[in-house]
């Protein structure tokens, strides 16, 4: 069974409402996040959830500035854990 849920948020100050995407596959037990507007996206196992926040910080690093990185990171994890 897979499901997917559409958020909205802020990516930083300046920008308007983006979306957010979130796919969650529970028979092959993986989440998939993605931020069109940033052109970013991120694959994570089940596993690997107790991490979750650091590695979404270290990913979203590359295509954000710091300031908004963290809190950014923790309202996805928020999200995903949610699913």
């Amino acid at each position: 069974m897979s499901k997917m849920k559409i958020r909205k948020t802020c990516i930083h100050q300046d920008s308007t409402q983006q979306n957010v995407y979130i796919y969650e596959n529970k028979k092959e037990q993986y989440i998939v996040v993605a931020i069109p507007y940033l052109e970013w996206s991120m694959h994570v196992t089940y596993d690997d959830f107790t991490h979750i926040e650091s590695r979404l910080q270290q990913s979203l690093a590359n295509v954000l500035d710091e300031q908004y990185v963290r809190p950014l990171a923790m309202k996805l994890a928020q999200w995903m854990r949610e699913m």
